[in-house]
């Protein structure tokens, strides 16, 4: 899927990343009485990361000297969406932020004028952050 090597300083950041995605259900399996704040940190953080992919696309628009003001007001949509899933029910919090970075996955492999080595960075990065939730969903309920 990549076009060429993706830069080693953004992978092994990108994989850093991951830790916090996957770290919070493995504490509430160990740890039964953390449940509650190992989720409270899961959401958090993958509303985080959703806010920060927005605010990526959102500097990548800007970037022109006529900014296109569909992505500049679709890169918008991630950091309202983290906020409202932060706000649902539990039962919903963490499959929602699951389904946001899939659809911004989905955005950014379609989408032109990126780096070539970029889909298979969200690719993986976003495997990895789904997985985490699933796994949150599951083990932190």
């Amino acid at each position: 899927m990549t076009g060429s090597p993706i830069p080693r300083v953004v992978l092994a950041y990108g994989l850093l990343g991951l830790i916090p995605f996957l770290a919070p259900p493995l504490i509430g399996l160990v740890l039964p009485g953390c449940r509650a704040p190992a989720a409270t940190i899961l959401a958090f953080y993958a509303a985080l990361i959703l806010s920060f992919l927005g605010g990526a696309r959102w500097g990548l628009a800007v970037d022109h000297p006529v900014p296109d003001s569909k992505i500049v007001s679709r890169a918008m949509l991630p950091t309202v969406a983290g906020l409202a899933l932060l706000l649902a029910p539990d039962r919903v919090r963490l499959p929602g932020l699951a389904a946001a970075l899939a659809l911004h996955w989905l955005w950014d492999i379609r989408s032109a004028g990126l780096p070539a080595w970029y889909p298979g960075l969200r690719s993986v990065l976003t495997a990895g952050a789904v997985l985490g939730l699933a796994a949150g969903t599951v083990l932190l309920a």
